[in-house]
């Protein structure tokens, strides 16, 4: 007897949390193109076309460069797990829950991990980090995460790859929420692992890890003692499917990769740098709004993290009235902290779609509305002015 399945509708949202963030319908049509098989000549062409589109973005001519099968916390596991044996030594410098989360990962390859914590809402300190790389006598990999999703920090990249280069380490940089929104110059810096996830700044669907291994990273690779612990995320297969050998590893998520496709497309049409500055420009416009509102930052004014602002919840506020409101009368998704964070801060991301001017006035327009009703005074209009005179300004 046949059974008639209703339809799953999902709500049209406003991502504007951590990630996700929301999808361009050019990007959301590509998925819907016919799917080829993981071998068709044709598609080749498409795989072609994003790693030549990823090292754009990166800034990079590594040959290892592609998009993992999985999500960002899959590719901080394959850069790890490439590299790192058991009794390898490990240092990873600290400053949220992602820095938290590569510890963890690094011991579970069998390194001896040397961790580094750094107050929350502040920057890693590259003078701290060197004083613990000559404690010991030889760190193999120094990890770091560009920018901490967790505090909405932007750490100095190109400072702490010349660091852990003078003390013979290789450096993984997490870029899962600074790719596409900040400078990353692979090349240029000198980083030897970067990996990120294409659901925030570059505008795609969860699903996908870009990643590029530079040189050092693979002659450690290629040099190992023993074999990378897990085969799906062993980099050195992998690169014999993205090569012209084009040797079967496994099925690729094809819808996902037009997508990424469509998506780094439309950072080329924009151009990287005019992107970049598209994300300081609205999140210098958010902060703006959200001061002039009395609600204020967690972050290190000095060290923001323009993709992902957190904003201190006022006193007397209940975190969840204020996200459930959001979603529940605006279709707005913002999202609250993570560990000790939990209940003190929210965390507003502004990334690749998401990140416009019209969702930055929206946002604040919807907390002005909501934030009397939970017993916290705002001016009407105070935050959205503030953020409109910072637009004109820029």
């Amino acid at each position: 007897m046949s059974e008639r399945v209703e339809e799953f509708r999902p709500p049209q949202r406003l991502l504007l949390g951590p990630g996700p963030s929301s999808v361009n319908p050019r990007v959301l049509q590509a998925m819907t193109q016919p799917v080829l098989g993981h071998l068709d000549p044709v598609f080749f062409k498409c795989m072609d076309d994003v790693y030549d589109m990823l090292c754009r973005l990166f800034r990079t001519s590594n040959k290892m460069t592609l998009p993992l099968s999985s999500t960002g916390t899959g590719g901080m596991e394959a850069s790890l797990c490439n590299v790192l044996e058991r009794g390898d030594t490990a240092v990873i410098a600290i400053n949220g829950f992602f820095g938290r989360r590569m510890a963890d990962i690094a011991r579970r390859c069998g390194a001896d991990v040397h961790t580094l914590e750094f107050p929350l809402g502040t920057a890693i300190d590259p003078n701290v980090v060197e004083e613990e790389l000559k404690r010991h006598s030889h760190v193999k990999v120094l990890g770091v995460v560009h920018g901490e999703t967790s505090t909405g920090i932007l750490s100095p990249l190109e400072e702490l790859c010349a660091l852990a280069h003078r003390h013979d380490a290789l450096i993984i940089a997490d870029t899962v929420s600074s790719l596409g929104g900040h400078e990353v110059a692979v090349d240029d810096w000198d980083v030897d692992i970067c990996y990120s996830a294409t659901q925030k700044c570059i505008g795609a669907p969860p699903g996908l890890a870009p990643v590029t291994l530079g040189p050092r990273a693979t002659d450690a690779m290629r040099n190992r003692e023993t074999p990378v612990q897990s085969y799906y995320l062993g980099m050195a297969d992998l690169e014999t499917y993205w090569s012209n050998t084009r040797a079967y590893h496994h099925t690729t998520p094809i819808s996902m990769m037009y997508a990424l496709r469509e998506a780094l497309a439309m950072m080329v049409e924009e151009g990287l740098e005019n992107r970049i500055e598209r994300h300081a420009r609205c999140a210098a416009a958010l902060r703006a709004g959200l001061q002039a509102m009395g609600i204020g930052l967690f972050a290190d004014p000095a060290h923001h993290l323009d993709p992902l602002t957190t904003a201190v919840i006022p006193d007397g506020v209940e975190d969840t009235n204020v996200r459930t409101r959001l979603l529940d009368d605006y279709n707005i998704e913002i999202s609250g902290g993570l560990g000790e964070t939990r209940g003190r801060i929210w965390r507003i991301g502004l990334m690749g779609d998401s990140c416009r001017e019209v969702n930055v006035l929206a946002l604040l327009s919807s907390l002005e509305r909501i934030l009397p009703g939970e017993g916290f005074a705002v001016e009407p209009g105070s935050g959205v002015a503030a953020a409109q005179r910072s637009l004109v300004a820029a």
